[in-house]
C-alpha cells in the first residue's frame, strides 16, 4: 500500500497581467478547443518567470512552472524561498482554493488549511459560533467540533472572549483562534502558510509544538511555509525550495536551507541597499557559520564555540561602517551584536575582507537558531538589514558535561543563555561568632 499523503507531477501555475481573456472571442474559443482536445494553452508563452525587478516580453506570468515532488505520510516539510517564489500560491493549490493551469496532484486525506488571517471567519459571529462555522469550511462535523471544543478555546487563550463577535478581536486573536480549529481538525494533512508571524514569540512557539506533536505523535503530514529558518529547522526534517516558481531542491532541511541561503547571498543584487550612499558601497558576499577548528558546520553541542564569517567586498572607501546581527530564537530576537563592539575599524578601503564573531562554548542554551545580517553606519540612525533570518544552526547537548546533563536535558528548559559562571561556596566560621 502507498505510503504517499501528497503527489504533484508537472505543477504549472499561469497569471494573466491586466485584463483577464484573450481579448477577442475568436481567441477565446481557440483557447477553449486546445483545452478540450487536452493541448496546450497556445496564448500561453514559455519562459515567463516570476521575476518582480524586471518588465517581461507577455503579460502571463507563471508562478509556478514544472513542479514535482512527493510527500510521504507523517512527515513534517518546510517550504522556503525568497518572496515572490510562488510558495503561498503552492499551498493554495494543494489547499484546493486555486487550480493549476498544467499538471495535477493526488492525495490521501482530509486537508486543513491555514493560509490567511481571518479566513473562513464571519466578523459579526462570536468566537464560539465562528469555530462551528470554520470548523464546518474545514469539513469537521458538529460533533466532532462539539468534541474539541473545550481544547480548541483552552489552546487559542479566548475563554473570556469566546462569546464576543470576532471583528473586536485583535489580529493575534483572528490567528490564534484560526490555528487553534485547524490544528485541532482530525485531518491528515495540515497546511500553515506564514500567518504564525502576526503571534507573538510565545505563541508560535506553542504552534510549533502542537504541529510537531500531530506529526510524530499522530502521523499527520504537515506542510510549513515559514522565512524563520530557525523554525524550519525546528520542526521540518524536510524542506522545499523555490526560487522564481521553479523547484530549486527538496532533500533534507539543512541542505535545502544551505541552498536557500546561497540563492539570496549569491546574485547580481547589492546586498545593501539603503538611501545612504555609503551602503551602495559595499557588499556581503557571503555568510559562513563555522567551529572553532573552521570547519562548515549547522550543528553544534553547547560546549563548542561557534564562529559566524562575514565576507565582504567594497568598491570604494567607505568610512564608519558597522558589520553585525540579530540572534534570533523562537521568533524573538537573542541579542544584537555588531563587530565595533571590541574592534575600532569601521573605515573599508577597496578591496575584501573577512569579519568573524565569536560566540563562546556554554553561552547559548539548546535549540534553534537564526541569523539575520545588518550594516550600520556609525552616528546615524539608520540599519539595513534582510528581511527575514537567512542563516540558521542548532545547539544540542554535550552529553560529556555530567554537569549540566541532568538540568539541560529537560524539555522545558528556561532562557536563550545557559552560561558558565564563577561561584562561591563557603561554610561560615560559627566559632568565632
Amino acid at each position: 500500500m502507498s505510503n504517499i499523503a501528497i503527489k504533484v507531477e508537472d505543477l504549472s501555475k499561469a497569471y494573466q497581467l491586466g485584463e483577464i481573456g484573450t481579448g477577442t472571442i475568436s481567441r477565446d474559443l481557440e483557447r477553449w478547443f486546445a483545452r478540450i482536445r487536452g493541448k496546450e494553452d497556445p496564448f500561453l508563452r514559455i519562459g515567463e518567470t516570476n521575476d518582480r525587478t524586471t518588465a517581461g516580453s507577455s503579460n502571463i506570468v507563471w508562478s509556478l512552472k514544472n513542479i514535482n515532488f512527493e510527500i510521504e505520510q507523517g512527515d513534517a516539510v518546510g517550504i522556503i524561498g525568497r518572496n515572490g517564489a510562488g510558495k503561498s500560491t503552492l499551498l493554495k493549490i494543494l489547499s484546493k482554493v486555486t487550480s493549476p493551469t498544467t499538471g495535477k496532484i493526488t492525495g490521501k486525506g482530509r486537508i486543513a488549511s491555514l493560509l490567511e488571517v481571518g479566513t473562513g471567519f464571519h466578523p459579526e459571529l462570536t468566537g464560539r459560533e465562528n469555530i462551528f462555522l470554520n470548523g464546518a469550511i474545514l469539513g469537521m462535523r458538529k460533533a466532532e467540533i462539539r468534541k474539541h471544543f473545550d481544547a480548541i478555546v483552552d489552546f487559542a487563550g479566548i475563554e473570556r472572549y469566546v462569546d464576543t463577535p470576532v471583528k473586536r478581536y485583535s489580529s493575534g486573536m483572528y490567528v490564534r483562534l484560526a490555528f487553534a480549529v485547524a490544528a485541532h481538525l482530525e485531518s491528515e494533512i495540515l497546511i500553515v502558510d506564514e500567518v504564525l508571524a502576526v503571534g507573538d514569540a510565545e505563541f508560535q512557539k506553542k504552534c510549533l509544538g502542537k504541529m510537531g506533536e500531530v506529526s510524530r505523535g499522530e502521523g499527520r503530514t504537515i506542510l510549513f511555509v515559514s522565512h524563520n529558518m530557525g523554525a524550519i529547522q525546528a520542526l521540518c526534517k524536510k524542506a522545499i525550495c523555490l526560487q522564481q516558481g521553479r523547484l530549486e531542491i527538496f532533500a533534507d532541511t539543512l541542505t535545502a536551507i544551505k541552498k536557500y541561503q546561497e540563492s539570496y547571498l549569491f546574485n547580481n543584487e547589492c546586498f545593501w541597499v539603503n538611501e545612504i550612499d555609503e551602503f551602495n558601497k559595499i557588499r556581503l558576499d557571503k555568510i559562513d557559520i563555522l567551529d572553532g577548528s573552521g570547519r562548515l558546520r549547522n550543528s553544534f553541542t553547547n560546549n563548542e564555540e561557534v564562529i559566524i564569517r562575514f565576507h565582504l567586498l567594497a568598491n570604494d572607501t567607505v568610512e564608519h561602517i558597522k558589520v553585525g546581527f540579530d540572534l534570533i530564537k523562537d521568533g524573538a530576537v537573542a541579542f544584537r551584536t555588531q563587530h565595533s563592539d571590541t574592534t575600532t575599524l569601521t573605515e573599508f578601503k577597496k578591496g575584501k575582507y573577512t569579519v568573524d564573531c565569536f560566540i563562546p562554548a556554554r553561552l547559548l542554551n539548546l535549540g534553534e537558531y537564526s541569523i539575520s545580517p545588518l550594516l550600520s553606519k556609525h552616528m546615524v540612525e539608520s540599519y539595513t538589514k534582510v528581511a527575514e533570518p537567512i542563516l540558521a544552526f542548532s545547539i544540542s547537548l554535550d552529553t560529556n558535561l555530567s554537569l549540566y546533563h541532568v538540568s539541560m536535558n529537560q524539555q522545558n528548559h528556561i532562557g536563550v543563555t545557559f552560561p558558565q559562571l564563577i561561584w562561591s561556596l563557603k561554610e561560615d566560621d560559627i566559632s568565632s561568632s
